[in-house]
């Protein structure tokens, strides 16, 4: 198994329910993409490093599924989503598990 996991930080004019939208668009491709095992999505928490406002984390069957999430249409339309509502940043980890 593979797990992805993304930090994205945002614009000061990324409005709360942008950021709300952006965690149910990426929960709503569980049902839609085969090969993943988990998916969890949310918005940051912590008052004091408010840097990284939402996590994203995906774990995969195995690396063809990884593979068939990026290129997917309705994974690149929550991407291009993200961008469109101002990320500034983001950082992600893919490891074995």
């Amino acid at each position: 198994m593979i797990q992805r996991t993304v930090l994205v930080k945002f614009a000061d004019t990324t409005t709360p329910e942008q950021l709300q939208e952006v965690v149910d668009r990426f929960k709503a491709l569980k049902n839609h993409l085969t090969g993943i095992v988990d998916l969890q999505a949310g918005l940051n928490i912590l008052e004091r490093n408010k840097e990284y406002q939402v996590v994203l984390m995906v774990r995969f069957e195995d690396q063809a599924a990884l593979d068939a999430y990026v290129a997917d249409p309705e994974h690149q339309a929550v991407a291009a989503y993200i961008k469109e509502v101002g990320r500034v940043d983001s950082i992600g980890v893919d490891f074995e598990l």
